[in-house]
């Protein structure tokens, strides 16, 4: 680490000392506490992925400053709580790569033979007492990825869909069985079903060397492309989307398409 670099980040973790000083801090951030930062962590962990998504390097060291915040803020908490620091989390987290970097680092591994990544991440949750093939999936993962995850696990002790269009049809099972639940609508029940067919749709995206996170955002950019498009189309003509049929809008929405 470069002098500067010393410097910066020691100034970081000043500033959240201050910022956290029950006297000459902030008001607000003196209130704070682990449950109340974890959402913006989330939120700053997606203002990076989609920095990195519009290959936007511009903004990027402002999004992993942001995130970086985030983690000195949780160590400062930690330290006032008596629990941990900052260096904790950076030896931890230095100590666990180099055991898993064996070929890098040799003799850094403790286990009797050279592992794998997985099966050194398996043997440090063997050691912290998790038991268990999804042992240590984080259930605060957005959904589709924990399932993702989840169904990983699955696949290596030999639990899963031989492949791509076995999992179609299970899809197309599923959809069958919330199209039955229709006519009652039970909220119990669609939801119950519509998660399943969800459920399989991670599976799909595996199973397809996809990630189903990063394929409905990119669904969810490209419909916000397309509406925006759709409602510069109509502002032409003096309307606003309130203002036009669905049939209107649907006709400029197959316009834009096609153009795309």
């Amino acid at each position: 680490m470069t002098d500067e670099a010393q410097q910066q980040v020691a100034r970081l973790l000043d500033l959240l000392a201050t910022l956290r000083d029950p006297k000459a801090g902030c008001p607000w951030d003196q209130v704070q506490s682990f449950d109340t930062i974890a959402p913006y962590t989330i939120e700053e962990a997606y203002e990076v992925a989609d920095a990195i998504a519009r290959s936007d390097t511009t903004s990027l060291p402002d999004e992993l400053g942001d995130l970086l915040f985030q983690v000195v803020y949780h160590a400062r908490m930690a330290e006032e709580a008596g629990a941990f620091n900052f260096a904790d989390v950076a030896r931890t987290i230095t100590d666990k790569m180099i055991r898993r970097h064996p070929h890098v680092f040799p003799g850094a591994s403790n286990t009797p033979q050279r592992l794998g990544w997985d099966e050194q991440k398996a043997a440090e949750r063997r050691a912290r007492s998790e038991i268990g093939t999804l042992a240590g999936v984080p259930a605060g993962l957005p959904a589709l990825t924990r399932a993702l995850k989840l169904t990983s696990r699955a696949g290596r002790v030999g639990f899963d869909w031989p492949d791509a269009p076995a999992v179609l049809d299970k899809l197309n099972e599923e959809i069958e069985e919330l199209r039955a639940e229709l006519p009652g609508a039970d909220p119990d029940r669609l939801a119950d079903e519509l998660g399943d067919m969800l459920f399989v749709m991670a599976n799909l995206a595996r199973k397809l060397g996809l990630d189903p996170e990063a394929c409905l955002r990119q669904a969810n950019g490209k419909f916000t492309r397309r509406f925006n498009a759709v409602e510069q189309r109509l502002a032409a003509t003096g309307l606003a989307p309130t203002d036009a049929t669905l049939d209107e809008m649907e006709a400029h929405w197959v316009a834009v398409k096609r153009l795309e």
